[in-house]
């Protein structure tokens, strides 16, 4: 039995804006009915990947292909299988979310019987119904988010890609929205690509693609991440952090650092290392803090930077 293709395969691929480099030599594969999120700062790549797989600009380098089909050569082909959530809102707000939806299937070639019960399933899926006949102006910026996955799934595409969708909405309309996210993957086999610069969002994907500066940094699930690091991460808080750093690394074989005028320092059982490093250093230690391995910790694992000094 042949193998179904990846729902997204990017091979090499590289963009740039006359000198400026986006994304440089970016692989990865995203098998059928994930949620993957790629994560990254702003100026990381994220939102120029998100333009060229969702066709908005043409494929500069390298090689992509949506559910077998080339990105180059068969963009007809792709668009029916994709459904587009943007950053900026994309709905008119002087119609109503009903009619919002039955413009944007006319555009996709839907009329009639057909597409009104398409139009009820979708609203009925995102508690929408009693919202049809409302004029999306009046809406809260959570319901317009619903009425935009409306949109974008009412002709059932394949693939679902957002940009940075939760972008302005409060802690429970986010909670919703991935509640949606892992309904349609769960009941329709739909899978999801989402761009984030939220950590505690990228945590509750099937896989993360962590860019920086236009490269892939790092990619497995979150728990993996994490893990990676190897140990619980400590904050100490000094006068002179590099002169600290010189001494711990002398004193005890670590690998120690300066970032953001603190000293790192990752290791295992990192509770044992509190009293450790307070009773060698007690005049150069103004305080240390101890923490579980995060995303965060991750990206400055890989690139030596804090996440949103980026």
């Amino acid at each position: 039995m042949a193998k179904a293709p990846a729902a997204v395969s990017v091979r090499q691929m590289s963009y740039r804006y006359r000198e400026r480099e986006a994304i440089r030599n970016l692989s990865f594969d995203v098998p059928q009915g994930e949620i993957f999120v790629m994560l990254g700062p702003n100026g990381s790549g994220k939102t120029t990947l998100f333009r060229v797989l969702s066709t908005l600009i043409p494929l500069q380098q390298g090689e992509v292909q949506i559910l077998g089909n080339d990105l180059r050569t068969q963009v007809d082909h792709i668009r029916p299988l994709l459904g587009v959530v943007f950053q900026a809102p994309s709905i008119d707000k002087k119609l109503t979310v009903f009619e919002n939806l039955r413009h944007h299937g006319h555009l996709y070639g839907m009329s009639g019987a057909g597409l009104r019960i398409r139009i009820e399933e979708a609203l009925a899926r995102l508690s929408l119904a009693d919202r049809a006949k409302e004029l999306t102006e009046k809406l809260s910026g959570g319901l317009r988010r619903r009425v935009e996955l409306a949109k974008a799934m009412l002709h059932e595409p394949r693939v679902l890609i957002l940009d940075e969708p939760s972008t302005g909405l409060d802690p429970g309309a986010r909670s919703d929205l991935w509640r949606y996210l892992e309904q349609v993957r769960r009941e329709m086999g739909v899978t999801v690509l989402l761009t984030t610069h939220l950590l505690e969002e990228a945590a509750r994907a099937d896989r993360i693609a962590i860019l920086h500066r236009g490269e892939l940094v790092a990619l497995d699930t979150p728990g993996n991440l994490q893990a990676s690091i190897g140990g619980d991460s400590l904050l100490i808080r000094s006068a002179d952090p590099a002169a600290l750093v010189e001494r711990i690394n002398k004193q005890f074989g670590c690998d120690a650092f300066v970032l953001d005028g603190a000293v790192r320092l990752e290791q295992p059982r990192g509770h044992e290392w509190v009293p450790r490093l307070a009773q060698a250093f007690p005049q150069e230690i103004e305080s240390i803090t101890l923490g579980k391995p995060t995303l965060e910790d991750v990206f400055i694992a890989r690139t030596g930077h804090r996440f949103f000094d980026e």
